[in-house]
């Protein structure tokens, strides 16, 4: 079993430095939900399907490292709020170690 370390702020600024484990084949949306860092019900929404754009993030540091955006969710965030240029869906980041040391800021609610 191997474990990361993550950065995620939340939407009220907070920084949490976290410990993601790499073999439950979990994604970022999830490891969200499990440390209860957004209210409950305002992130992954959908289950994780990639269309609600409630588990939308920013990309503070680390970007070289995720996968490459697919269509669903480059549509996706095409038409959800708050969109920057960085904006990736949580539900679409797996957790490997690929990520570790991943920074990331929660995006706001609509």
């Amino acid at each position: 079993m191997t474990d990361i370390n993550l950065k995620i702020t939340d939407r009220d600024g907070v920084l949490h430095e976290i410990i993601a484990p790499t073999d439950m084949s979990m994604n970022l949306m999830e490891v969200i939900r499990s440390y209860e860092l957004a209210e409950e019900g305002t992130v992954g929404v959908c289950g994780g399907m990639a269309m609600c754009a409630s588990c939308q993030c920013y990309i503070l540091d680390g970007s070289q490292k995720l996968i490459e955006m697919g269509d669903e969710e480059d549509a996706m965030l095409g038409e959800a709020f708050h969109t920057k240029e960085n904006s990736r869906l949580g539900c679409q980041i797996f957790i490997t170690e690929e990520i570790d040391g991943l920074e990331v800021e929660i995006a706001p609610y609509p």
